[in-house]
């Protein structure tokens, strides 16, 4: 009943009728099998409800190679795949064209303490393959940027590298835990947040169409400078200095010398910098009044009647 509480919440808040609010996806929810190959009773029965409001389900086996599916990618992606088409096929004789997402979550364990492991190579071959999956059924697919590092360091940094690439690659349409994971999803981190949205924006502009006009082979500009000059006064460059690269917000380009006399900021400590900057410039959004009203009164009656039931 939790999810009839959040669907309900969401109709109030975007003021729709329930007509309105089931006549297309205004929301989702994510739901994890018990690998191997079972779906708990809760999961399914939230997973039901949306269906039948409408609202979209994101069928993410949690598929981790070694342990709980086979100690090989292909092995691990095929118990995946199966455990996300029994879950589709459920959904859609609840409601027929239940918006579904295919959930790709598969990784690998540390065979040396069996603690799960993310942002691996066996994790980018799993998101790259399931990307591939997705598009032969025509869905959308969900992936994260994952990793196990317990501080937002150099593992954080090179482990959510390594799955922010796979889900480009892999032409992810949805990025679940997408900025602030750490220790396998067990804590998130304000310091890694900031980090991870410097990542992202890298890679959103890495995935940019390069320009290809005349004007960016820049021959004229060439001719311009000449052999053993430099372009920092060539027209070419005058006209395109603001925008000509990507303009990172948190990396520090300064030189070692530089870097060291302002103070040897470290990474994280920029990123707490940039984060208290955000929530001290932060200003709430604004909310219809009726419709915050309609909410308070809501919760007050479900504190009221008890609440949604645990005890499954």
């Amino acid at each position: 009943e939790r999810i009839e509480d959040a669907m309900d919440m969401v109709r109030i808040a975007a003021g729709l009728t329930e007509d309105e609010f089931q006549a297309s996806p205004r929301m989702f929810t994510n739901i994890n099998s018990t690998s191997p190959l079972k779906h708990d009773w809760p999961m399914l029965d939230g997973a039901m409800r949306a269906a039948r409001r409408g609202q979209v389900v994101v069928v993410s086996p949690f598929t981790l190679s070694g342990a709980m599916a086979p100690a090989t990618v292909m092995g691990a992606v095929s118990q995946q795949n199966a455990e996300f088409l029994a879950a589709l096929v459920l959904l859609q004789a609840v409601r027929e064209g239940a918006p579904v997402v295919y959930g790709a979550f598969t990784s690998n364990v540390d065979m040396k303490s069996g603690a799960p492991a993310f942002g691996t190579p066996e994790y980018v071959r799993a998101m790259q393959i399931s990307g591939q999956l997705a598009r032969r059924y025509d869905l959308p697919w969900r992936g994260s940027n994952a990793n196990a590092a317990n501080y937002p360091d150099g593992q954080a940094v090179w482990e959510s590298v390594q799955s922010i690439n796979a889900i480009a690659s892999g032409h992810c349409n949805f990025v679940y835990h997408a900025a602030g994971w750490l220790e396998g999803g067990l804590c998130a981190s304000f310091e890694k947040l900031i980090m991870d949205c410097e990542m992202l924006q890298q890679i959103t502009y890495l995935n940019q169409p390069l320009d290809i006009s005349d004007d960016a082979f820049a021959f004229e500009a060439i001719r311009e400078v000449g052999p053993g000059s430099h372009f920092f006064g060539a027209e070419h460059t005058r006209r395109r200095f603001k925008d000509a690269f990507y303009a990172p917000f948190l990396s520090d380009w300064r030189n070692f010398e530089t870097w060291e006399e302002s103070g040897a900021m470290r990474i994280e400590e920029r990123a707490n910098t940039v984060m208290k900057s955000i929530l001290a410039e932060c200003t709430p959004p604004p909310i219809d009044q009726a419709i915050d009203d309609e909410l308070k009164d809501f919760m007050d009656r479900r504190k009221a009647e008890g609440g949604a039931p645990t005890d499954f």
